[in-house]
């Protein structure tokens, strides 16, 4: 998608006051730039979420689709740290990453950055087993503990998943190496506490508080900040709204209701603050409701257009949740896609059934208000969001690692690569075993990783 912001929690720099950590974010395009794209991360979205069947199972799927993630950031993991790139995810409670002990088959770890266990002073093994199941697979690994550093600030003995088998092509894709889980410790799998939680245990950050601030201005260079321990009141105008927990499982939330006009379409439905997807997703009947209501236009694959050209006309859509109003317009809840050279508009709202009704909050509701995750009081507060407030980029240019690149253009991955019918099978062999231990430079992985992206499309 060329115009949509997919954004990338970079450590640029760190600045610690009062036991609060600061990681601007730094905003990137998104690598989907076509509708038939989106339609098709709608639909592994879809799958992930359908394979999950309840929502109270200690250990269920991760609720994402992860080629919409928009924050991913570096973490050092070991001693000395090896840099890691993963999403910070509200909507899973684990952190893994590559092992270096994964085979030369999964091309997914291959093409990414892997934990060396050998090379750390401070690792502790463990090896309990661990799975997560996706739409597209199971990944597996296996547990170990080692120091954890986010922004410098090293977190004793964390246990983490040793990824050894990473399924589909999504994980082939990512630009991240792993997932960075922040919400509780009632769905981790294996029982393992997550990173901020061991944070707070070991007084670390001031607060057991972390909030978002997202600047989705297209725009501005700079992608806003994620603050761990508190909050900043520079990112907001108003006051927090906050709303209480119905579980203590994801940030899981009770939405009074949703309406556009006075038509309500939700009623008392449970919702979840996500910072994994970027989109609003709910059950399909309620979604294509409001989709007509907002004057959508329901196309193959169950997406909606809307007129880009009357945006400023259609209406308002409203979210209640313990008494407070929280509203998107319609330049705020449209996805402005490229089809056919021509520049379209995409509904935010997709429909997703499960056994048990549930809206997600993604990365469109979160970039319009500040959002606040309290993990002392068990709730979550929204503020509306102030813009153009982000560090800006070139202020922390200096703290820039070695292993940081610049990302080129999505360009670069479809429109400049030799198709799979063309390389024998040798080449394409000879092409992974190339692939050094370390990560390969960004050419070489997005060479790679468009033709097997190309190889799965023909099979």
């Amino acid at each position: 998608m060329s115009i949509i912001k997919y954004f990338s929690l970079i450590t640029l720099l760190v600045v610690i006051d009062a036991e609060v950590l600061r990681v601007p974010l730094t905003a990137i395009k998104s690598s989907r730039k076509s509708l038939h794209e989106v339609g098709t991360s709608v639909s592994i979205l879809r799958n992930r979420y359908q394979r999950f069947n309840d929502l109270n199972d200690p250990a269920p799927e991760i609720l994402k689709n992860y080629m919409d993630a928009q924050y991913y950031g570096e973490i050092q993991i070991g001693t000395p740290g090896q840099t890691f790139s993963v999403i910070f995810d509200t909507g899973s409670s684990n952190l893994w990453v590559p092992s270096k002990k994964c085979k030369w088959t999964d091309i997914a770890c291959l093409l990414h950055r892997k934990y060396d266990s050998t090379a750390s002073s401070t690792y502790k093994p463990n090896g309990t087993d661990f799975a997560i199941r996706y739409g597209t697979g199971q990944l597996d690994g296996f547990l170990s503990t080692d120091t954890v550093s986010v922004g410098g600030i090293a977190v004793k003995d964390q246990t983490f998943g040793e990824a050894i088998n990473q399924p589909g092509i999504t994980f082939i894709m990512a630009k991240f190496d792993g997932i960075l889980g922040m919400a509780f410790p009632s769905i981790s799998v294996d029982g393992v506490k997550p990173v901020f939680n061991n944070m707070v245990d070991q007084k670390l950050v001031d607060k057991p508080v972390f909030s978002f601030y997202l600047d989705r201005n297209a725009s501005d260079p700079t992608g806003g900040e994620l603050l761990l321990g508190g909050i900043d009141q520079k990112y907001y105008q108003g006051e927090i709204a906050y709303v209480p927990l119905a579980m203590e499982n994801y940030w899981s939330l009770t939405m009074q209701s949703l309406k556009v006009g006075d038509t309500e379409y939700c009623t008392n439905c449970w919702a979840i603050a996500d910072t994994g997807t970027s989109l609003l997703a709910g059950p399909s009947n309620q979604v294509d409701a409001l989709n007509k209501a907002i004057g959508g236009s329901k196309i193959p694959g169950g997406e909606y257009l809307l007129d880009c050209d009357k945006l400023d006309t259609m209406p308002d859509v409203h979210f209640t949740m313990n008494g407070h109003k929280f509203t998107l317009s319609a330049e705020e809840y449209a996805m402005k896609v490229s089809a056919g050279g021509k520049q379209i508009c995409i509904s935010g709202f997709i429909g997703l059934d499960l056994s048990k009704p549930i809206w997600i909050l993604g990365d469109i509701f979160i970039g319009k208000y500040y959002t606040v995750f309290d993990l002392e009081n068990k709730q979550v507060g929204f503020a509306t969001a102030k813009r153009g407030l982000a560090t800006p980029v070139d202020a922390c240019r200096a703290e820039v690692t070695s292993s940081e690149k610049t990302h080129k253009p999505t360009e670069t991955i479809y429109e400049h690569w030799t198709p799979m019918s063309k390389l024998s099978p040798s080449e394409v062999i000879e092409g992974i075993l190339d692939i050094s231990a370390d990560r390969p430079d960004e050419e070489t992985i997005e060479a790679l990783a468009s033709k097997v992206f190309d190889f799965a499309n023909v099979f």
